[in-house]
């Protein structure tokens, strides 16, 4: 089936979706987890043919992210259960208003309708936005990458046997068959079918999405985040904030990419982070960070120089750049030069430099003494996520149900005329 059909089986399937009382959808949702468990072997066999078909192309990181196993299959299906478990987001009165003339003016929540998802090669995404999606009343179209595409058919095959078990329609939830550039190309542009589109990827993906869509886009993912370690931090704090930010899962977007640090303890932190995360790591066998590090910071430590595009770079990869700064606002100006909106943490003892640090820093989240791995939906409470907006209209930050919902005004009379 072409791009174009299956949305618009997608859109004559969104009425059924906006219908769907919480119960139905709850329901659909158990049986979409259970029925992720019931093919666990069917979505690893599929998952080992695209696993097979990317090594030597990705790098391991990124094979990592593509990987599935039965216990990442059961955290899959958790996922969904517990958006089964959220309150249900449609039809909330988001404001009341009873005018002088009797009418009541209510803002509610409605679905969007047809909400779009372009990702690369992380299959556990498909579960996740399916059921986003699904429980804000909308149809979900997903388009996933070459790398992917195996996996993420078998898991949509067993999601919407889940859909038909609790007699909501399966063409709400499609998986685009063409992985070419025409048919996300297609999804950008397909106005009066697309009623959300949500890239989440690379750079490139987003930007292109950005720069060419015709239908309502929100801009997602790409993290360049930083960690400031301050002249009154903890340093044994900042050590373990540090590693858990860069070395927990290098290859997603809420790890920490650039290390700034403020020049009064550069002398005594520097050397003990080469140590956490270079030297330990390689006696333990485990991956060593490299450090790209600025002219400063070089003076202190052995390292890789940094280039000129190392401050601007996601590695998505065991990379760190280091950057010794004279205090909070300097860190906060190479923030504000240098990220992208995502994630940023400041460790330090002052309430006053954190309060300066989370004011002057613009991102979604911002931390005061902790890492940014924990910028995520369902850490945050919501549940999975759709993605982690990085702009500031309609959604930002972790993407949960409230943010795959519009609004309309429901007014209600007793026959008022104007």
């Amino acid at each position: 089936m072409t791009t174009l059909e299956l949305l618009q089986h997608a859109k004559r399937a969104k009425s059924a979706m906006a219908l769907a009382s919480p119960d139905v959808k709850n329901s659909a949702l158990a049986a979409m987890a259970g029925a992720l468990e019931e093919h666990t072997q069917a979505i690893l066999a599929a998952n080992a043919l695209d696993l097979e078909a990317a090594k030597g192309a990705v790098s391991d990181v990124m094979l990592d992210r593509l990987a599935l196993n039965p216990e990442r299959i059961k955290g899959m299906a958790g996922g969904v259960r517990e958006v089964a478990a959220l309150p249900d987001p449609v039809g909330l009165v988001l404001r009341r208003e009873v005018r002088p003339n009797g009418l009541v003016i209510e803002k509610t929540a409605v679905p969007m309708g047809v909400v779009a998802i372009i990702y690369e090669s992380r299959p556990n995404v498909t579960s996740d936005a399916a059921a986003l999606a699904l429980k804000a009343g909308s149809a979900c179209v997903l388009r996933c990458g070459k790398e992917a595409h195996r996996s993420a058919a078998a898991i949509v095959t067993a999601l919407r046997r889940g859909l038909a078990a609790a007699g909501l329609p399966q063409d709400a939830l499609w998986l685009v068959e063409d992985t070419t550039r025409q048919s996300a190309n297609e999804l950008m542009t397909a106005s009066g079918l697309v009623d959300l589109l949500i890239p989440r990827g690379g750079a490139g993906l987003i930007r292109a999405c950005v720069d060419n869509a015709t239908v309502p886009v929100i801009e997602t993912g790409t993290g360049i985040c930083h960690v400031y370690v301050d002249q009154d931090a903890d340093l044994d704090m900042a050590l373990s904030i540090m590693e858990n930010a860069k070395c927990s899962r290098p290859s997603v977007c809420n790890a920490a990419e650039v290390c700034l640090v403020h020049e009064d303890v550069a002398g005594a932190f520097l050397p003990r982070l080469k140590e956490l995360l270079v030297d330990a790591r390689a006696v333990q066998g485990l991956p060593p960070v490299e450090l790209r590090l600025d002219e400063k910071a070089a003076a202190i430590i052995p390292g890789t120089p940094a280039g000129p595009d190392d401050f601007d770079t996601e590695f998505l990869d065991y990379i760190l750049a280091v950057k010794v700064v004279g205090g909070v606002d300097a860190a906060a100006a190479h923030i504000a030069a240098h990220s992208t909106g995502h994630s940023e943490a400041i460790v330090t003892a002052s309430e006053e430099a954190a309060r300066r640090f989370t004011t002057l820093v613009d991102s979604a989240a911002v931390y005061w003494n902790a890492s940014t791995r924990f910028t995520d939906g369902g850490v945050f409470g919501l549940g999975c996520e759709m993605g982690i907006s990085t702009q500031r209209l309609h959604a930002r930050g972790p993407m949960g149900l409230a943010e795959l919902c519009a609004y309309k005004y429901i007014v209600k009379g007793t026959g008022q005329v104007r």
